[in-house]
């Protein structure tokens, strides 16, 4: 059953913050699809990924087009998984999708780093940990957006998550 009706969520921050396993756990526990953000790039930018080569705004500007057209698709609500590095890309997403709100997953550089690292079979180089962070504009303080803390366990992460993605967002309240 849908426990947050009529509200999507963007499970954002950067590689390596926790973004996949965050939003397949809040989907399953909140009764929404799930969209994997990396599923949705283009074979060109997962290969510069793969070379090392940080995207930019022009790179990932058909992704972003694709994943709002993916939100304003899921009127019932959706959780996605996307970096939402800028404001610019937050503001697209939420012309999409009103009412849409962001758990950012802050991570530390050395920690993004280490478990970059460790993952295997993904495309991302690790060499492109320093790029997301100098991409990253903080969401903190833009409205709709829960900050949580990527050395915390996942558990913590998706019962914080949760209890607030169930609550009225300011917007609802006012309705």
């Amino acid at each position: 059953m849908n426990m947050v009706q009529n509200a999507s969520l963007v499970i954002m921050g950067v590689a390596g913050c926790g973004k996949s396993s965050l939003g397949a756990g809040l989907a399953q526990r909140l009764g929404l699809p799930l969209i994997e953000g990396d599923d949705h790039h283009s074979p060109a930018s997962r290969q510069k990924m793969r070379e090392g080569i940080a995207l930019t705004d022009a790179d990932r500007a058909g992704w972003l087009a694709t994943l709002a057209g993916l939100l304003a698709r899921s009127p019932g609500g959706v959780v996605l998984t996307c970096s939402a590095l800028r404001r610019a890309y937050r503001d697209q997403l939420r012309a999409a999708a009103p009412g849409l709100r962001f758990v950012f997953i802050d991570i530390t550089p050395a920690l993004a780093s280490e478990r970059v690292a460790a993952r295997s079979a993904h495309f991302f180089n690790t060499a492109l940990v320093d790029s997301q962070f100098a991409t990253l504009e903080s969401p903190v303080g833009e409205p709709g957006v829960l900050r949580v803390d990527a050395a915390e366990p996942l558990p913590q992460l998706l019962d914080q998550a949760a209890a607030w993605a169930a609550a009225p967002s300011p917007s609802q309240e006012a309705a």
